[in-house]
């Protein structure tokens, strides 16, 4: 794993997936662009959870080999939510949505983002590769901070309007729109057991499923 340093507090910053144009500092959440490590802001300090997966985790999806290189926490005044980002041997990249012990993994779509009208209401559907989603959660949602590697910044108190659509047959799109545009992410609700998971967090009163127990140290 390649590693640069942070040009805020000089601590080693790891290279976990090339791909990714930027990086959240680990020490001061300074959050870097790659190209010249260039100081562009600061990220929230993330607040601490209780989630089983971590920078590191593997496991395997859509026939690929995975690893967790990067996170984005989003909150609004009901709760919060992980957003893992999965860097696959197939050089593609997958996120795995964490919310109330439920897991979706999604790829981004920008052919469905430019399909999606102005205006979204609950109960509004659109189908999706012949699946019938329809719009079941609207709110306005606050970043809480990043860690690892990303695909964009995570500046503090970036505010997004964020859509969650279902099918009956577990398929999921959320889509998030802000000032700038939208972005729709299309999946499926999985089992984390699914996902063979290596290097799970050990979390206090939490014991490791029997089914996980062999791949989840």
């Amino acid at each position: 794993m390649a590693n640069n340093t942070c040009p805020q507090c000089g601590a080693p910053v790891p290279m976990r997936s090339g791909a990714m144009p930027y990086a959240v500092c680990g020490y001061c959440q300074t959050v870097i662009a790659r190209d010249g490590m260039r100081d562009i802001g600061k990220a929230a300090l993330l607040p601490y959870d209780i989630s089983p997966i971590q920078l590191g985790t593997g496991g395997a999806v859509d026939g690929a080999r995975f690893t967790v290189v990067g996170r984005v926490r989003w909150g609004w005044a009901d709760g919060a939510w992980n957003e893992w980002l999965l860097q696959l041997s197939d050089g593609s990249t997958r996120w795995l949505g964490e919310a109330m012990g439920q897991f979706q993994i999604l790829a981004e779509r920008e052919d469905v983002a430019a399909r999606l009208p102005a205006d979204i209401a609950l109960g509004f559907t659109i189908d999706v590769d012949g699946q019938s989603l329809t719009a079941s959660d609207i709110k306005t949602v606050t970043c809480l901070g990043g860690e690892g590697d990303l695909p964009f910044p995570t500046p503090i108190d970036w505010q997004v309007e964020s859509i969650d659509f279902r099918s009956p047959t577990g398929a999921a799109l959320s889509v998030q729109r802000d000032r700038v545009g939208a972005s729709a992410y299309v999946g499926r609700y999985v089992e984390l057991a699914e996902l063979r998971p290596s290097r799970l967090r050990a979390v206090e009163d939490w014991a490791i499923p029997d089914n996980l127990a062999e791949t989840g140290r």
